[in-house]
C-alpha cells in the first residue's frame, strides 16, 4: 500500500491559514447579524461562499499544489547537481580508506578522469602522498595540507561527513554499498598562482649583510710596505666582484669593514656554493705570508630594513665570536652557519684583555657579592678560572663563592686542597640552590668557560641575578647568555684560566696569587692544551709564565692528575675498541661501570686516539646518568665543533662535545657517521 504524501513544516502551516480565516469571518458574521439581522443574512451568503472555495481548494487542488511542489523540488535538486558538478572547485567525496567515491569535473580534470566520474579505483594517497592513513583518521573536525600534483600547488581540505538516516540514498548516489557511517568531503583549492607570487615578492626582499676582514692588520704586516695598497685593492676587487655578479651593492665602511645589500632570491645560491668568497679570498697572495680570512654576517626576514640590519649586526658578531671565517645567515629566529675551517689566528695584542678586566673592575665594585659559575660537570679548567675569578674578588674585599653541584673525579684532587684550609671559608664551594637564596640586587654572577645558559652548573641564577658577566674561550652557538652586561668571548684562547690569568694582571695592582689557586689555573691550562700541544699560543706561555712565578707547581699538578688504574684501564680498552671510520676518524666507546668520572675518561681516550697515524679527529662516547656524552678531539684539520653543533653540542674548533638523550650507543654511533659522511660531501671537511 502507497503511503500517502504528508505536508508538514511551514507549507502546512500556509495552506491551513484560509480556514482559520473561515473561522474568524464566521465569528465576525455573528457579530454583525446581532447588530442587525438583515446585515447578518447577507454577510452569511458571503461567508458560506468563502468557505466553500476554502475548503475546495484545501481539498481538490492541493493535489496539483503538491505536484508542482515536487516538480519545483526535482528541477531544483537537478539544478544544485548540475551546479555542484560543474563547480570551478574540485570538490568530491571518498571513503574512510581515502578511495574517491565521486568527484565533480573539475575534480576529474585534476586526477585524470572522466567528466564527472563516480566509484573510482583511485586513491587519494596515489595522488597526493602526502595523504596517509593516519591523515585520514579525522574522526571530527577537518584538516588541511599542502600537496602538488604535475605543476600545481593545491591546499587540500579533507572534513568527516557523517551520514546517518540516509546511507542507502547516498550509497546509490554514489553508486557504493559500503559507503560507511563517515564519508570524507575532499576540496581542492589551486594556490599556484599565489604562491608564485609570495615567492616572487620573497625573493625580492633585502638581505642586509656585513663583511669583516678577520687579520687585516696582521696580514698587511706579512708583506712590504709598497705592496700593502695592492693587497688591499685585491681583496676590494675580489669582495665587490662576487656580490655585484649578483646584482648587489657594496658599501666600504671602513678600511677592514663592508656593507652589502643584496636580492633574498640569491641566498640560495650561496648556500649552494657555501659562500666561495671565503675559500677565494685566501686565495690573494703577493708576498704575504698570511692568508687573509673573512667573516660575513647576513640578516633576512626582519619586520624592516632596520631590523634586517641589526640581524647582520647579530650574524656578525656570531661570526668573530666563533673564530672568524666562516658566514652566519640569520633568518629571524633561525641561524645557519657556513665555513668556519681554518685556524684561527691568535691575536699578540692585550688591549682587549686589558679593557674587558677594567670593565670587570668597575661591575665589582658596585656589588657586594660575588658569584661564580661554571658549567655542568665541573672540569679544572672551570674549576681554575672560578678560583681566579675568586682571587679577583677576595682582592677586592667582596664577599664570593664559587658554585659546584657535582664534584667529579678529575676536580675533586685540586678541590680538597681549599676544603678544610684555615686560609679559605668552609662555604667557598656552594651549591646552586644555596647560591639561589643569597642573590639579591647587590650580586652579580661571573660564568667562566661556558657561554650557554641550558649547560651551565645552575641555569636558574641566569633568571635571578641581574649583573651577568660571561667569560669563556669556546665558540659561539646560537644559545647564548643574552642578558650578560660584559662578555669576554675569545676563540682563540686556548682556556678560559689563560683568559683569566691574563684579567688577573691588568684587573688590579699587587695581587698576590697563593700556590693553591696558582696550581689550579695552571691545571686549567695543561688540561685544555694537552700538556701544551693544543691550541697553544705565545700568550698562553706567557699565562703559564705568569702563574709559575706566582707559585705553581708543575710537579704538584702532574701528581695531581695521575689516572687511576681502573680509569687507566677504561681508556685503554675505548682505545682498543676504536673504529677507524672513513680511514681517518676514530670512533670509540668509553666504559663507564666502575668509574667515578667516565665523562673525563672518555675525553683523555679522545685525546689519545688523536696519537694514531692518519687520524684528523676522534669521538668517543661515554653512557652516563642516562645519557650519551660525546668528546671529540681533533689537531687542525676538521672543525670538530661544527661536528657537535649538528649533534645538539658544540665547543672549540678542535675541542668540542655533545649530550645524547633517549638514544643507544649503536644509535648514536650511526648518528656520528651519518654527520661526518655529510659534512665529507659539503665539504666541510677537507
Amino acid at each position: 500500500m502507497k503511503e500517502k504524501i504528508k505536508v508538514k513544516g511551514q507549507l502546512r502551516a500556509y495552506m491551513q491559514w484560509p480556514l482559520y480565516l473561515s473561522a474568524m469571518l464566521i465569528i465576525m458574521n455573528a457579530i454583525i447579524g446581532a447588530v442587525s439581522v438583515t446585515a447578518g443574512i447577507i454577510m452569511a451568503v458571503f461567508t458560506l461562499l468563502y468557505i466553500g472555495i476554502a475548503l475546495w481548494i484545501y481539498t481538490y487542488r492541493k493535489k496539483r499544489l503538491l505536484n508542482g511542489l515536487v516538480e519545483f523540488s526535482a528541477e531544483y535538486s537537478w539544478m544544485q547537481k548540475q551546479l555542484l558538478t560543474d563547480l570551478e572547485l574540485p570538490y568530491g567525496i571518498a571513503d574512510e580508506s581515502g578511495r574517491v567515491l565521486w568527484g565533480n569535473t573539475a575534480l576529474a580534470e585534476v586526477l585524470g578522469e572522466e567528466k564527472p566520474f563516480k566509484n573510482t579505483r583511485k586513491y587519494l594517497s596515489s595522488i597526493f602522498p602526502e595523504i596517509t592513513k593516519e591523515v585520514l583518521d579525522l574522526e571530527e573536525g577537518s584538516v588541511v595540507l599542502h600537496c602538488t600534483c604535475g605543476d600545481r600547488k593545491y591546499q587540500v581540505q579533507l572534513k568527516a561527513v557523517y551520514m546517518k538516516d540516509s546511507i542507502e540514498d547516498i550509497a546509490d548516489a554514489i553508486g557504493t554499498e559500503d559507503a560507511g557511517q563517515v564519508l570524507i568531503a575532499v576540496y581542492l583549492f589551486d594556490e599556484t598562482e599565489i604562491l608564485t607570487y609570495k615567492q616572487m615578492v620573497n625573493d625580492q626582499k633585502m638581505v642586509a649583510g656585513l663583511i669583516y676582514l678577520d687579520n687585516y692588520e696582521e696580514a698587511l704586516e706579512s708583506v712590504e710596505e709598497v705592496r700593502r695598497s695592492l693587497l688591499t685593492a685585491l681583496i676590494d676587487r675580489k669582495i665587490t666582484k662576487y656580490i655585484t655578479a649578483m646584482n648587489g651593492i657594496v658599501k666600504k665602511l671602513e678600511k677592514d669593514k663592508y656593507f652589502i645589500a643584496i636580492k633574498q632570491c640569491y641566498i640560495q645560491e650561496l648556500k649552494d656554493n657555501r659562500f666561495s668568497i671565503l675559500e677565494d679570498v685566501k686565495t690573494v697572495n703577493i708576498g704575504n705570508e698570511m692568508a687573509v680570512t673573512l667573516s660575513i654576517g647576513l640578516g633576512m626576514n626582519g619586520e624592516s630594513y632596520s631590523q634586517s640590519y641589526d640581524y647582520a649586526r647579530i650574524a656578525i658578531d656570531m661570526a668573530l665570536g666563533r673564530g672568524g671565517d666562516q658566514a652566519v645567515v640569520k633568518d629571524g629566529e633561525r641561524i645557519q652557519y657556513f665555513g668556519g675551517k681554518a685556524q684561527q689566528v691568535e691575536k699578540t695584542t692585550r688591549v682587549k684583555a686589558r679593557v674587558k678586566a677594567h670593565a670587570l673592575r668597575e661591575l665589582m665594585e658596585t656589588k657586594d657579592r660575588l658569584l661564580i659559575m661554571g658549567h655542568r660537570l665541573t672540569d679544572v679548567d672551570s674549576f681554575g678560572a672560578a678560583v681566579g675569578i675568586y682571587r679577583i674578588a677576595t682582592a677586592m674585599n667582596k664577599k664570593a663563592n664559587i658554585i659546584i653541584n657535582e664534584v667529579t673525579s678529575s676536580v675533586k684532587p685540586m678541590m680538597d686542597r681549599f676544603t678544610g684550609n684555615s686560609d679559605y671559608p668552609d662555604d667557598i664551594f656552594m651549591t646552586g640552590a644555596r647560591a639561589a637564596d643569597l642573590v639579591d640586587n647587590n650580586t652579580i654572577l661571573v660564568v667562566v668557560d661556558v657561554n650557554r645558559p641550558s649547560i651551565t652548573d645552575a641555569p636558574e641564577l641566569l633568571k635571578l641575578v641581574k649583573t651577568i658577566v660571561v667569560l669563556d674561550h669556546h665558540r659561539q652557538s646560537s644559545e647564548i647568555i643574552d642578558n650578560a652586561v660584559l662578555s669576554y668571548v675569545e676563540p682563540y684562547a686556548s682556556s678560559a684560566c689563560e683568559m683569566v690569568a691574563e684579567v688577573l694582571q691588568y684587573i688590579a695592582d699587587g695581587i698576590r696569587i697563593k700556590s693553591a689557586e696558582a696550581d689550579a689555573m695552571y691545571a686549567g691550562i695543561v688540561i685544555d692544551t694537552n700538556n701544551f700541544t693544543n691550541q697553544t699560543g705565545v700568550r698562553t706561555f706567557e699565562a703559564a709564565a705568569f702563574l709559575r712565578r706566582n707559585g705553581a707547581d708543575v710537579v704538584r699538578v702532574r701528581k695531581l692528575f695521575r689516572d687511576d688504574l681502573d680509569d687507566y684501564k677504561a681508556k685503554a680498552e675505548a682505545v682498543r675498541e676504536a673504529e677507524i671510520f672513513e680511514g681517518c676518524f676514530a670512533i670509540s666507546t668509553c666504559p663507564s661501570e666502575g668509574i667515578e668520572s667516565p665523562t673525563v675518561v672518555g675525553a683523555q681516550a679522545a685525546n689519545e686516539l688523536l696519537d694514531i697515524a692518519g687520524m684528523k679527529a676522534s669521538i668517543v662516547m661515554t653512557f652516563y646518568n642516562n645519557t650519551i656524552y660525546l668528546s671529540a678531539r681533533s689537531i687542525d684539520e676538521v672543525n670538530v665543533q661544527v661536528m657537535m653543533e649538528k649533534l645538539g653540542g658544540g665547543g672549540h674548533r678542535t675541542i668540542a662535545g655533545a649530550q645524547l638523550k633517549d638514544m643507544s650507543l649503536e644509535d648514536a654511533r650511526n648518528r656520528v657517521k651519518e654527520v661526518i659522511r655529510d659534512m665529507l660531501e659539503k665539504g666541510d671537511i677537507s
